[in-house]
């Protein structure tokens, strides 16, 4: 009969370390988790969440609260999963196990999400992918509105009629899409997307299958690269007519909104869903660092890096946005932005109108597709390590090799991303995202700070941070 692992203690606090977690693998380089937090934290939700909120709060208003609950909630919050991460050198179920076994379930909570949500998340990558094999093409199919999938009323040019659609969005909708015509009509699998969902999860494998030592060099590209895109896109975009219009909006605060509840909402919501606090994603990852390693220094990094981004991206988007204002004749305030048309349905119509349109909407959909995997494989990588964990000696029986449980992991997570891809698929990823993404992360995040700062003990996490 097998015995169990032979138990350490460790003088701190008392809390008891098994041989596997001291023996656990470390990254080759702090710099290596510093980059792949910076890559998990900053997502897709900086370059259109977060200037969709700036626009409906009011320009530059949105960065009070924003910057406020940064300090408040981002900081402090992140400091101490990356603390309790780093010492317990355990996933959110482990970890939260040793500090208050009462709250396990928080740590199993947390777990869950992130799974259901590389699920459906990894479908923003495949959209991404589908648009980056489009924009080989001259001109770009979402261009004009002479194409078979186009309807009657179609236009070439915004507006803000109920009656007619941009060629741009009939692109989205009913080329690549498909998209039914509500929830209960559910349609077919379109199995363009369906192939390249695959290829999205062979390239989350190929980030992750040798754990840390291979998501470590692959970090150095998907985190830094998009800083270069969103830097040209910047030049590029301040040369256009208009731009200066849409800096001005984003900018210039309407203080008014300030007294608005909502706003004040949408900026802490920001804040959890940017920096990926109670996912559990960052938990994991402090948890193949070097046990001395200085927390309050990524701590500080990941986060100002992160609202730093959202901010360029919001210079980036509302440049765009001043551009299609003058092109169109409609005033800023009056574009259409909303949820994922704001990348995949406004900023490919100002794709259209750019000298050297391919180049760009290559370069800016491989942006997205660098954003989309660091966010990815960070989520996937809590499944991993949770179940590893948890379940090590039997998975490794069945499995023979941590590598072919990884595949396992990203198999059933690709067959569970099916109903997404087929044309029913926009009404379920909304569905799933409203009800993952918001409200459980803030009850999560709640019983987090309540196992970890009241029932441990600020006193006690502080000794060994």
């Amino acid at each position: 009969m097998e015995s169990g692992p032979r138990r350490t203690t460790v003088v701190t606090r008392g809390i008891a370390m098994d041989p596997q977690q001291l023996s656990r693998p470390t990254w080759s380089r702090q710099i290596e988790f510093t980059l792949a937090g910076i890559g998990c934290a900053v997502g897709l939700g900086n370059v259109w969440r977060f200037p969709y909120l700036c626009y409906r709060s009011g320009g530059g208003a949105f960065l009070v609260p924003y910057l406020l609950m940064l300090m408040v909630l981002g900081i402090p919050l992140l400091y101490m999963e990356l603390t309790v991460g780093q010492y317990t050198r355990r996933g959110p179920v482990h970890a939260l196990a040793i500090v208050c076994p009462l709250l396990k379930g928080v740590g199993l909570a947390s777990v869950a999400i992130s799974f259901i949500m590389c699920t459906y998340y990894n479908i923003v990558i495949t959209w991404a992918l589908y648009y980056l094999f489009s924009s080989f093409q001259a001109p770009l199919p979402w261009e004009n509105c002479n194409n078979t999938w186009n309807t009657p009323n179609c236009t070439n040019h915004a507006t803000n009629s109920s009656y007619s659609s941009t060629a741009s969005q009939e692109f989205f909708r009913y080329k690549m899409l498909e998209q039914t015509s509500g929830v209960d009509e559910t349609g077919g699998i379109r199995w363009e997307l369906f192939l390249i969902l695959i290829l999205a999860w062979v390239l989350i494998y190929l980030c992750i299958f040798k754990g840390v030592k291979s998501t470590g060099k692959v970090v150095y590209f998907t985190a830094l690269f998009p800083y270069v895109i969103l830097i040209a896109l910047l030049i590029n975009n301040a040369q256009l007519p208009g731009a200066i219009d849409g800096i001005k909006f984003f900018i210039v605060p309407e203080w008014g909104k300030l007294l608005s509840v909502e706003v004040w909402v949408n900026a802490a919501a920001q804040i959890f869903n940017s920096i990926g606090i109670g996912f559990g994603s960052l938990l994991a990852m402090s948890s193949y660092n070097a046990f001395n390693n200085n927390i309050l220094k990524d701590t500080l990094t990941i986060a100002i890096i992160n609202s730093l981004t959202s901010i360029l991206a919001g210079f980036v988007i509302f440049s765009a946005f001043g551009y299609m204002s003058y092109l169109q004749g409609i005033p800023v305030e009056h574009l259409a932005v909303d949820g994922p048309g704001l990348v995949f349905v406004v900023y490919p119509q100002a794709f259209a109108n750019m000298p050297v349109a391919q180049l760009w909407a290559v370069m800016f959909f491989f942006m997205l597709l660098c954003l989309g995997l660091d966010s990815e494989f960070a989520m996937v990588e809590v499944m991993v390590t949770s179940l590893m964990d948890e379940f090590y000696h039997s998975l490794i029986h069945i499995f023979k090799r941590k590598e072919l449980f990884v595949l396992a992991v990203c198999c059933a997570a690709c067959l569970l991303g099916i109903p997404c891809v087929m044309q029913v698929g926009i009404y379920v990823f909304q569905l799933m995202d409203h009800y993952t993404a918001i409200v459980s992360i803030m009850f999560l995040a709640f019983f987090e700070v309540l196992a970890i700062c009241w029932l441990y003990g600020e006193k006690n996490m502080l000794d060994f941070s």
